[in-house]
């Protein structure tokens, strides 16, 4: 399947995730994306700290960036904008991210069953080698149906 008959593309899809909602909010702009993973960024900003007098993001946000980044990884290599719901998100520390620096979170979909999805991904500052956090998790495939029609 060449790039034009993808059903889903992450770049074309987040300007309209990053004009609306929490994710409108937290500023985040797509980056980069392959087959299976998709990379958005999350730039730093002040009223994202953790603690006062601290120049450190607080951790919700990084959170925030990285369920996004694994919802449309999920949807890369379903290749469907279709609805899905996190199970458990794992995230795990390594660092706080360097002052003034965006955070990227890359997150890749490694396995695709007929109701989950599992992913996995990093948030770094720059230097994917040296990552501000490590994620792990599992989301459910939400099946539609069709609308029930009742009679009046």
């Amino acid at each position: 399947m060449t790039e034009q008959t993808r059903k889903f593309d992450p770049a074309a899809a987040a300007p309209f995730f990053a004009s609306r909602g929490h994710s409108g909010w937290l500023g985040l702009k797509y980056s980069h994306h392959g087959d299976d993973w998709v990379e958005l960024e999350l730039p730093w900003r002040e009223d994202l700290l953790g603690e006062e007098g601290q120049k450190v993001l607080a951790s919700g946000p990084i959170l925030s960036l990285m369920d996004m980044a694994s919802g449309m990884a999920i949807w890369r290599a379903m290749d469907d904008f279709t609805a899905i719901a996190t199970l458990d998100l794992r995230v795990d520390y390594v660092r706080p991210a360097r002052e003034g620096a965006s955070v990227f979170g890359r997150s890749q979909c490694y396995r695709l069953t007929r109701s989950a999805a599992f992913v996995r991904g990093v948030a770094h500052d720059g230097d994917i080698d040296d990552p501000v956090a490590h994620i792990q998790a599992v989301f459910m495939k939400i099946a539609s149906k069709a609308p029930v029609m009742l009679d009046d």
